[in-house]
């Protein structure tokens, strides 16, 4: 990928929690041949505890420092990679902004039922926002939060409508629009 490879930008996957960020990105850094990271692990390692556990016993604002600090690590490294975010890091601050910055941002885009159809009751518990609701209040609270989070998501370099696409498909198509969109701003987004 003529981004990776020219510039030793970043490829960051972001997008709402569950929609395969963590998934794709390791298979397209394996395809890559290059480093996966995920900004959910590196948080988990830092603070010995799990997303759920910072989230509950520390509180949201805590971790979204923890997640910045991370996020500050990984680009400062400046090393080529693959990054998983975590579902608001986009949202938080200036996040976007900084990705935009350090490499390339792609927006895996799924809808609401979409991405509560790929959820294992295992995904939904291990979610603090999400383990206690029904099915419907899932997919309505999962449509409300990715209403107020789509004006972050959507300044990504590229914007990727996921549907019903395969992962090597949609490994396919990053590797394809990738390149040429890290050269635009986030005002001439291709979608696709």
């Amino acid at each position: 990928m003529e981004c990776r490879a020219q510039t030793k930008k970043m490829l960051f996957l972001i997008g709402y929690m569950g929609c395969g960020k963590s998934t794709l990105g390791r298979k397209l850094a394996r395809r890559l041949g290059g480093e996966f990271v995920d900004t959910d692990s590196l948080v988990e390692e830092r603070e010995g505890a799990s997303v759920a556990d910072v989230f509950r016993y520390e509180g949201e604002q805590r971790f979204r420092e923890v997640e910045r600090a991370v996020l500050d690590g990984v680009i400062d490294r400046g090393a080529a990679a693959v990054v998983s975010t975590g579902g608001g890091l986009p949202v938080w601050a200036d996040n976007m902004e900084r990705m935009n910055a350090a490499g390339c941002t792609v927006y895996l885009r799924r809808t609401a039922q979409q991405i509560a159809g790929r959820l294992s009751p295992y995904g939904r518990r291990k979610r603090p926002r999400l383990r206690d609701l029904s099915d419907e209040e899932l997919v309505a609270f999962m449509e409300r939060d990715m209403a107020s989070r789509e004006p972050f998501y959507s300044r990504a370099t590229l914007v990727v409508d996921c549907g019903v696409r395969s992962d090597d498909e949609l490994i396919d198509y990053i590797l394809a629009h990738a390149a040429e969109a890290c050269g635009r701003s986030a005002s001439q987004t291709p979608q696709g």
